[in-house]
């Protein structure tokens, strides 16, 4: 049997189905294959960022997300971190994603991957366009000059499909057959070291961390550690855990001792019922090059990291954001193959930079607890520990990823995409849009469109006119958002902002270019 579409997505995983969701609101014919039929309740890739938080806006399920979280509404969303054990005297409290926040749309969240997973799983649904084959895996790829085959096999092997598809995209984990397919190779840091993941519940493990403000992960630096961390993080309020910490590289889950390593790390004897134990290896691997013809990768697919700092889930949603509406544009006809080569060009930059920023931070670490010890000099220590705090902030603040060095946007000369920059309201070509108010009290977030969105504040009409001049002659889809330039759209800086799809400036400026229509071309990649 051979089934048809323009786009086969291969893992349906948060990353394949968040993908599906993207192509189906814009139209996209779109096959997901995924070989598990139920999910996994193991309670990973819970820290969802405010940018994330902005892509279920767009998908329509904002609402639903938020509903399906276990924490209790406004449940402080951060961490702890405290030296040597939980019952140590120098610790301190911080909030996640608490810089520049009016720099997104949406509030940031926290919720266990298998409960977004069902609220995509219910998404892709309402589409007629999305077709989803649960119980199947994809066995091969036979790449063609107009189109790509996928192999694919029930989950008992006894029956074979062949889809036929425009694009195939493998968002298919860590272990990526698509990746294989490609023959592409990764990079990064191997630390060679076996860390756990451990689910239990334990009522009195709540309760003995009444002596912190209410955060939802807590983590230890212990001295011998190396800089590897130790941390619980909260399932619910009130029960459910999960810890991830490094043991011996032979552990299983027979001959280790994991009720006592999680005391150890508290600092104090409590019960604990264990529900999981599984294990991963410390290490970040990013792939030299997310596209060769036909076929891309996503996700886990593209990039892996230990789950620090929550980029892993959150940079995979991110990477399908920006390759859905490239696709889609490419399939209906406004849009070039210069705009499908931008994603490996955007993307692989930014994680490549975040998985050296992660082993940078795991080794900074080590060298903080080998070099102080308040043991041995408690004045130094603490000065020291007050710097390493300040520094987190700070780091935090200059995690701003952009795209000003792409093809397809009209960045200043000699720009990267990089993931170091500054928070701004300014519209800066290759930077995500920051959301104000018009003044009919709507946000511009509200109005943007599916395609491109010129927001002309207080621009002249003869400008105006330029821009959809060229949309006609170039065939791309514009909506024009009119209105003063007055606070707070004036913090914008420019009165006329080209803002494509994914919400990312392409251009700004008080009047149109010489030529709008070199420009529009240029954003959509229909220029060689």
């Amino acid at each position: 049997m051979q089934r048809a579409c323009e786009v086969a997505v291969v893992g349906g995983g948060p990353v394949g189905l968040a993908l599906a969701v993207e192509l189906g609101r814009r139209g996209i014919s779109t096959i997901v294959v995924e070989r598990h039929r139920a999910l996994h309740r193991i309670p990973k890739g819970q820290n969802l960022s405010r940018r994330t938080l902005e892509h279920f806006y767009f998908w329509g399920i904002v609402d639903e997300l938020r509903a399906a979280r276990l924490l209790p509404p406004g449940y402080p969303i951060g961490g702890i971190v405290a030296y040597g054990d939980l019952l140590g005297e120098y610790w301190f409290a911080h909030l996640n994603h608490a810089v520049a926040a009016d720099m997104w749309f949406q509030a940031n969240d926290r919720l266990p991957q298998y409960l977004m997973e069902q609220v995509l799983r219910r998404r892709i649904a309402d589409f007629p366009n999305v077709t989803a084959l649960f119980g199947w895996r994809a066995e091969a790829i036979e790449d063609g000059e107009n189109a790509v085959n996928v192999v694919i096999v029930d989950e008992d092997g006894a029956e074979r499909q062949v889809i036929r598809a425009d694009y195939v995209a493998g968002c298919d984990g860590a272990r990526s057959m698509v990746r294989e397919h490609l023959g592409v190779d990764r990079g990064g840091d191997d630390f060679d070291q076996r860390m756990v993941l451990a689910v239990f519940r334990s009522r009195e493990l709540h309760e003995s961390l009444k002596r912190f403000p209410e955060r939802t992960t807590y983590r230890v630096m212990k001295p011998e550690a190396k800089g590897y961390w130790h941390f619980f993080g909260r399932v619910d309020v009130g029960e459910g855990w999960f810890f991830h910490a490094p043991v011996p590289n032979d552990t299983t889950p027979e001959n280790y001792d994991f009720h006592g390593l999680i005391q150890r790390v508290a600092g104090f004897p409590f019960k604990a019922e264990f529900e999981h134990v599984g294990f991963w290896d410390l290490r970040i691997a990013v792939a030299s090059r997310y596209q060769r013809g036909r076929v891309f990768i996503a996700g886990d697919a593209a990039h892996t990291h230990p789950p620090y700092g929550g980029y892993g889930l959150n940079s995979g949603l991110e990477d399908v954001t920006n390759l859905g509406w490239k696709l889609a544009a490419r399939l209906q006809g406004w849009g070039g193959d210069a705009l499908l080569a931008s994603y490996t060009e955007e993307r692989q930059p930014i994680f490549a930079e975040t998985g050296a920023a992660i082993a940078e931070g795991i080794r900074r670490d080590g060298a903080f607890l080998e070099r102080y010890s308040p043991e041995r000099d408690r004045a130094e220590f603490e000065q020291a520990w007050t710097d390493w705090q300040a520094s987190l902030g700070s780091r935090q603040e200059s995690y701003e990823p952009h795209y000003e060095g792409s093809s397809v946007v009209c960045g200043p000369p000699n720009a990267t995409c990089s993931i170091y920059g500054r928070h701004v309201p300014a519209a800066r070509p290759g930077h995500h849009l920051a959301p104000r108010l018009l003044s009919s009290g709507r946000n511009v977030f509200e109005e943007l469109s599916p395609g491109f969105t010129l927001l002309a504040f207080g621009a002249g009409d003869r400008s105006v006119r330029a821009f959809h001049g060229a949309a006609e002659e170039a065939r791309v889809p514009l909506k024009v958002i009119a209105d003063t330039y007055e606070e707070p759209r004036s913090a914008y800086g420019s009165k006329l902002v080209l803002v494509r799809p994914d919400q990312y400036v392409v251009w700004a400026g008080d009047e149109a270019p010489r030529d709008a229509a070199a420009v529009l071309r240029r954003a959509a990649g229909l220029t060689s």
